[in-house]
C-alpha cells in the first residue's frame, strides 16, 4: 500500500535533532511561552518578513483572535461581515462565526480552487470589514487584485495560510501578504509539529501586542488582564521541533513541487484533472507548496475504489462543503455550483517530500490505466 501520509517517515528524518530538541525542553524546566517560542516566533518572522509571528494553540485560533483583536480595537464590530471562499476548510468559516461575525460566501475559481476574484466586490456591503484569503491546497491567490479591492472599499486582508507555509506571490511569502495572516503547524501541514500548534503574522505593531496578550488570557502582566481572552498558546516543545523543521521546508517543498511537476507531466489520462496554472505571473506552480496535490475526475467516487484496489490510498479534501453541513444548516438551501462541483469531484492522491519516485512513477502508471 502506497499510504496517503507517512508521517512516520517525515519526522524519522530529523529524529536525532527532535530527540536532542525535546530532551532540551524537558531538561530547561520551563515549558510554556520560554525561549524556544520566543527563539521559534523570531525566526519565523524572518522567513515569512514579517515583523511579527506569535505563537498559539493552533490554526483555527489564530484566525479566531486576529478577529477578535481586530474587534478589540474597535475596527470590527458584532455581526458585521468577512468574505471567504465557499470550498474552503471548514475552520476558515468556523473562525469568523465564532468571533460574532458573518461569512459571506463567495465561489471560487474552478481552476485553482481559490476564491474568483471577480465575484468579491458584487458581495461588499456597508457591513463587510474583511477579506480571509484562503490559500487553498498551497497555492497562493491573486492576492494583488485582492489587496486592490480590500484597499478601494478600505477592508483588511486576513491570509488563511494554514496550507500554505512558504508560498510565494511575486517577491513576498504568505504570511506577508495582506493586514495578517493565520498558520496552523498540524503534524500533516509542510510545516507540521508532533501535536497541535499555530502562529499569527502580522507587520501591524498595535494588532501584534494585542494578539500577545489575547493568546495568554487577555494578559500581558500575570493576574491583569486587559481583554476576554483566551488560552492559547504555543507551547516550548512544539516551538523547539518547529525550529528543526523549519531549517528544511523549502527543500521539502521543493520535492513536493518536483513530484507534482513529475504528475502534471505524466497524467495522461483524459478522464482527470489536473492542477491548472490558470493566471499569469506571479501566481505560477512555482509558487505552489503542493500541501494537497488535488485532481478532478467526474466518476470520482469509483477512481478513488479503483486506486484502493491497486494499493493506492487517497483522501477527499473535502466530501461536504461547508454550506452543505448540519453546523450550517441555514445554507444548506444555498445554490453554489461550482463549490459542489469541486467537492463532488476532487481527489488528493498522495504527496509528501519523502515519497519516492518508483511510488509515484506507479501512482501515474496506475491512474493512466484507469477507464
Amino acid at each position: 500500500m502506497i499510504p496517503f501520509l507517512d508521517l512516520k517517515a517525515i519526522n524519522n528524518q530529523y529524529l536525532e535533532e527532535t530527540t536532542k530538541a525535546v530532551n532540551d525542553v524537558i531538561n530547561s524546566g520551563w515549558y510554556i511561552l520560554g525561549e524556544q517560542v520566543e527563539l521559534f516566533e523570531k525566526e519565523f518572522a524572518n522567513y515569512c518578513g514579517t515583523k511579527y509571528a506569535i505563537g498559539v494553540a493552533n490554526g483555527l485560533d489564530a484566525l479566531i483572535i486576529i478577529l477578535e483583536a481586530y474587534k478589540e480595537l474597535g475596527l470590527f464590530n458584532v455581526e458585521d461581515e468577512v468574505i471567504v471562499p465557499a470550498n474552503t476548510y471548514i475552520a476558515s468559516i468556523l473562525a469568523i462565526s465564532k468571533a460574532g461575525l458573518i461569512p459571506i460566501l463567495v465561489e471560487p475559481d474552478i481552476n485553482t480552487y481559490n476564491i474568483d476574484f471577480d465575484l468579491i466586490e458584487a458581495k461588499i456591503t456597508q457591513k463587510t470589514k474583511a477579506i480571509m484569503a484562503v490559500h487553498l491546497y498551497g497555492q497562493v491567490c491573486e492576492m494583488d487584485k485582492i489587496n486592490k479591492i480590500a484597499k478601494k472599499h478600505n477592508l483588511k486582508v486576513i491570509e488563511d495560510s494554514a496550507q500554505a507555509h512558504g508560498a510565494v506571490y511575486g517577491s513576498k511569502r504568505t504570511g506577508n501578504l495582506g493586514n495578517a495572516s493565520g498558520f496552523s503547524f498540524y503534524p500533516g501541514k509542510n510545516l507540521g509539529a508532533l501535536g497541535d500548534g499555530g502562529a499569527i503574522t502580522t507587520n501591524d505593531d498595535e494588532l501584534a501586542e494585542v494578539i500577545k496578550a489575547y493568546r495568554n488570557y487577555g494578559s500581558h502582566k500575570k493576574y491583569v488582564n486587559e481583554y476576554q481572552g483566551l488560552n492559547s498558546r504555543l507551547d516550548e516543545m512544539q516551538a523547539a521541533i518547529l525550529r528543526i523543521k523549519l531549517k528544511y521546508l523549502d527543500v521539502d517543498n521543493q520535492n513536493r513541487r518536483q513530484i507534482a511537476e513529475y504528475c502534471c507531466k505524466n497524467i495522461t489520462n483524459s478522464k482527470i484533472i489536473l492542477p491548472v496554472d490558470s493566471h499569469p505571473s506571479p501566481v505560477t506552480m512555482k509558487n505552489h507548496v503542493f500541501h494537497l496535490f488535488v485532481i478532478r475526475c467526474k466518476d470520482r467516487d469509483n477512481l478513488q475504489t479503483y486506486l484502493a484496489d491497486q494499493g493506492i490510498q487517497t483522501l477527499i479534501h473535502y466530501p461536504i462543503p461547508p454550506h452543505k453541513q448540519k453546523a450550517y444548516k441555514h445554507w444548506n438551501d444555498l445554490n453554489l455550483p461550482i463549490t459542489e462541483q469541486i467537492h463532488n469531484e476532487c481527489l488528493s492522491l498522495p504527496m509528501n517530500p519523502v515519497l519516492i519516485k518508483n511510488d509515484y512513477k506507479k501512482i501515474v502508471e496506475i491512474i493512466n490505466e484507469y477507464f
